[in-house]
């Protein structure tokens, strides 16, 4: 059975969640009014998992969360609301280490939208339980001094060339260890991130925040400019277009490709256009197969491949199905991978 804590203020809520897990048969429930309740409960429960509200009375969710990442680091799922108001504690909660979140449902809600919250909790819950011990032994790794790369990048070394990195489960933070560590001297760099549409923008706009380089949410037509990073947004596929050695950025309204819009598979096949020899693709943290076969496919052509290692994970899909299919030069710990990129343009 994988025990689950549920820390909510509202009772109404509890009961939900409780029944949700209770049904499934999967899962052991004990439920916390506030964090301080909380807290006392992980000492004797030792909880495989938590769901924690953002919006608490005592002490927020966010604040719990980051004295637990700090202290006891657990798998966490955050229950949010997808309003503007609740993207930024929700995306802040990500970069601290939640595993994922998933949105309440409506005080409104039909029978058909309440299931759909049940599979999805019970889902993102199974995910997380799975990621306990990595949860528990990558904080300390994901903490560790960054190697970084020695050299001076060379300007000639760039031009004509492109990064592209794709992440799930985990990116978040993931992408902000990465990002952190990497200096303005690169080829453009784009990113394809699970995550709604409403939260591209919000999501650029705080990598922009807390990163030296140059964070833009990917527009349509747009030129890919050295030294700055093209996220993708707005529930389309972002593609790239080479003429003549000038990137442009398109985005397409396609079905959906692995589950996903956007999708890493569909960025990473749109660069079977560059020479692989001016391609770098990076495949991080991520549940699923999204990226996996289209990195194989410009691996095979001569692109340069890394992927972020099983330790530092949380969930070693997308990038463990690249090694599956041995389409990779490199597996690192998410720390080493920005040297390792900036090591390759010297």
């Amino acid at each position: 059975m994988i025990k689950v804590l549920v820390v909510d203020d509202s009772r109404v809520m509890r009961k939900i969640i409780c029944k949700i897990f209770s049904m499934s048969g999967l899962f052991e429930v004990v439920l916390a009014a506030d964090p301080y309740e909380a807290r006392r409960l992980i000492k004797s429960y030792k909880p495989h998992v938590i769901t924690l509200d953002i919006e608490m009375p005592k002490m927020d969710g966010i604040t719990f969360l980051i004295n637990l990442m700090r202290l006891n680091p657990l798998p966490v799922v955050m229950l949010s609301t997808l309003t503007e108001k609740g993207m930024e504690p929700t995306l802040v909660a990500m970069e601290q280490g939640a595993i994922d979140f998933i949105a309440k449902p409506a005080a409104n809600s039909s029978d058909d939208g309440l299931q759909v919250f049940a599979a999805a909790l019970i889902e993102k819950a199974k995910i997380a339980a799975q990621s306990y011990h990595i949860v528990k032994n990558s904080r300390s790794q994901k903490n560790v001094a960054v190697r970084r790369a020695e050299g001076q990048i060379c300007k000639q070394n760039i031009i004509g060339k492109i990064i592209a990195i794709g992440s799930s489960t985990g990116g978040v933070e993931a992408i902000n260890i990465l990002l952190k560590n990497i200096s303005r001297q690169l080829p453009p760099i784009i990113i394809t991130q699970h995550l709604p549409a409403s939260f591209s923008k919000k999501f650029a706009h705080r990598l922009n925040n807390n990163v030296d380089i140059e964070v833009r949410v990917a527009e349509q037509g747009c030129l890919l400019m050295p030294g700055i990073v093209y996220i993708a947004g707005g529930a389309k596929h972002l593609k790239v277009v080479n003429r003549q050695g000038v990137f442009s950025c398109e985005l397409e309204a396609g079905p959906r490709v692995n589950l996903h819009r956007p999708s890493v598979s569909v960025m990473f096949d749109s660069l079977a256009q560059i020479p692989a020899s001016d391609v770098l693709l990076v495949l991080l943290t991520g549940m699923g197969k999204d990226g996996s076969n289209a990195m194989k496919r410009r691996f095979d052509q001569g692109a340069t491949c890394i992927v972020q290692d099983e330790e530092t994970s949380v969930v070693w899909g997308m990038a463990g199905s690249a090694v599956e299919l041995e389409g990779v030069d490199k597996v690192l710990p998410i720390t080493e991978i920005a040297a390792s990129i900036e090591g390759h343009y010297q």
